[in-house]
């Protein structure tokens, strides 16, 4: 079987597919910060994963791995809200299970695994809308990372050089509108969900609300324009925690687009509100996309 598993900053979610793709099982864990108890999670799924299918079936090919920070060859650094700081995640899991593991991104491996749940042939876009906001850039069923890994940062792209400044030093960046951490700090308010709570005020005509809300549909349309105008993707799909408000979210970006568009043919021309749409299954597709990673190095590599 091939495994994949997208480590969560809350949960830890594995998926099980046979050669052809199928789906044989899926297993949950809960995230805890920490080197090793990240690495006690995936274990505990990829075990779980092994134990529920037939035997006949359960050695594994490969193990895919989506997990935040940066990743290269196999080792993780800056994975801050899942407190991995240094960590060699390929070499101690192959040594542990015994399976070729291949470590990428969770937003990048999430791209992938959109590109497939949907049926992007030629290319598509996965703009991450969590606590920051990135972009998983998949061409020709291949993930695109650029030079220096740094494809799909688009969250640090500043459409407002007199705005707050962004915890990369600059001032109005993509995320300082449209990521869950800025909006919630500039809400202000506690309460589980404050992106929807800053919503739902918005509707009641709060003009704090309002403003918020018009800075995130800002944010969204400005990278989405910015991915169709760099790499003309043929779809971008708006996936992480925000992309929960489902087509309310949705409505609110495309006409954002279609108001930019009313002044521009060019930007006319290009569609870009037919080109964007809700991930339809949030966890699945980024466990799908971390299987999807290992399967890849097997078939380029194996």
């Amino acid at each position: 079987m091939i495994v994949g598993v997208d480590v969560g900053g809350t949960t830890t979610a594995g998926v099980a597919l046979d050669a052809d793709g199928n789906q044989l099982a899926r297993a949950r864990k809960v995230t805890v910060p920490g080197t090793e108890a990240v690495v006690g999670a995936i274990q505990a799924v990829v075990a779980e994963l092994a134990a529920s299918v037939p035997e006949h079936r359960a050695e594994i090919e490969s193990i895919g791995i989506g997990i935040p920070g940066r990743v290269d060859a196999g080792h993780v650094t800056h994975a801050v809200n899942i407190d991995v700081v240094d960590l060699d995640l390929a070499g101690v899991l192959e040594e542990r299970l015994g399976a070729p593991v291949t470590v990428e991104n969770d937003v990048k491996a999430a791209a992938l695994g959109a590109a497939r749940e949907i049926g992007a042939e030629n290319s598509l876009a996965y703009l991450n809308l969590g606590t920051g906001v990135a972009a998983g850039i998949v061409v020709d069923g291949q993930i695109c990372n650029g030079a220096t890994g740094a494809a799909g940062e688009i969250g640090h792209l500043s459409i407002r050089p007199d705005g707050r400044e962004c915890l990369c030093g600059q001032r109005g960046c993509i995320e300082t509108l449209a990521g869950g951490g800025s909006i919630a700090a500039r809400w202000g308010r506690a309460e589980a969900f404050p992106v929807r709570a800053m919503f739902d005020a918005a509707d009641a005509g709060d003009p704090e609300a309002v403003a918020i809300r018009d800075d995130l549909a800002l944010g969204v349309s400005s990278a989405v324009r910015a991915l169709a105008l760099t790499v003309d993707v043929d779809a971008v799909v708006l996936g992480g925690g925000i992309s929960a408000l489902g087509e309310r979210l949705l409505v609110l970006v495309q006409d954002r687009i279609r108001s930019e568009a009313s002044r521009s043919r060019f930007l006319a021309s290009l569609n870009l509100d037919s080109r964007i749409s809700i991930v339809p299954h949030q966890a699945s597709v980024a466990a799908l996309g971390a299987a999807l990673v290992g399967l890849q190095k097997e078939k380029v590599y194996g």
